[in-house]
């Protein structure tokens, strides 16, 4: 467990931040024992570890499905691009790392609206030519596809794989996620991806409680079930097997344990452009 106490390096003024208000990255980045967040961001996922108990397996869920995910597309499809939408903090296993791994020309474009970021970013990629990080809201994907970052890596008449990782149940029902995911399916090319995380609601109790715990922090937070989740998809790409399934479940290396209730509260799904 991450102790509470602890602080981050994030502790440390960056312009433009406001340190009076938890973030998702930097929450997102303690969950996972990073060092890039403030004591406001320490304070709520506190509440995570401490009041829901075995939720912060959904973080580690998230990410090893990730990293499966983009290994796929890089080791058994011609994808050589990515833009990771909503793309977090530096952690362990960033999709440039996963990708360049097995194919080293691979390019990568981060984009998120948290300014550290941008700071913590661009100090890690300063010296990667085919990745690039810069500032946006998700909610405005027209500046990101048309942004110089982007157009300076990422070339839409070749296919490209898209990355919306664990970052569309932050946008609320009136916010029209699938508006973006649409938005991004008309700009890419027959044999682009969507890689799509999001949290999983069984109707259960856990996550109500969790939603009821980010609206009140972030104001934000949505947990939907499978078919709002495959909904978001729209009519416009083919998921892959295994469908939509537990993150844990997607395309798992090691023979899978029992999920515990925790582990079935986010899912992740792969499609294709056909």
């Amino acid at each position: 467990m991450v102790d509470g106490g602890a602080q981050g390096s994030g502790d440390i003024a960056v312009p433009g931040v406001d340190t009076s208000k938890p973030s998702i990255a930097r929450t997102y980045d303690y969950l996972l024992g990073g060092k890039d967040n403030y004591a406001v961001d320490r304070a709520l996922g506190d509440k995570f570890i401490n009041d829901l108990p075995g939720s912060r397996a959904i973080a580690f869920d998230n990410r090893g499905a990730l990293t499966r995910a983009v290994r796929e597309i890089v080791t058994n499809t011609p994808v050589r691009q990515f833009v990771d939408l909503g793309s977090g903090l530096p952690t362990a296993d960033n999709v440039h790392q996963v990708a360049q791994r097995y194919a080293i020309g691979s390019k990568v474009v981060y984009v998120d609206n948290d300014p550290v970021v941008l700071a913590h970013g661009r100090a890690l990629l300063a010296e990667n030519e085919n990745t690039s990080v810069f500032q946006a809201d998700l909610r405005d994907p027209e500046a990101i596809y048309e942004g110089k970052e982007t157009r300076a890596l990422i070339d839409f008449d070749q296919p490209v794989a898209v990355i919306l990782s664990a970052v569309l149940h932050h946008l609320n029902d009136d916010e029209d996620p699938a508006a973006i995911v649409r938005f991004w399916h008309d700009r890419i090319p027959s044999g682009s991806y969507v890689f799509i995380s999001h949290f999983r609601s069984e109707n259960d109790p856990r996550s109500a409680q969790m939603q009821e715990l980010l609206q009140g922090s972030l104001g934000r937070g949505r947990w939907r079930t499978d078919e709002e989740i495959l909904a978001l998809f729209g009519d416009g790409f083919d998921v892959l097997p295994p469908g939509l399934v537990p993150a844990a479940e997607w395309r798992p290396t090691e023979p899978v344990d029992d999920l515990t209730d925790w582990e079935r509260l986010i899912a992740a799904a792969l499609a294709v452009k056909p």
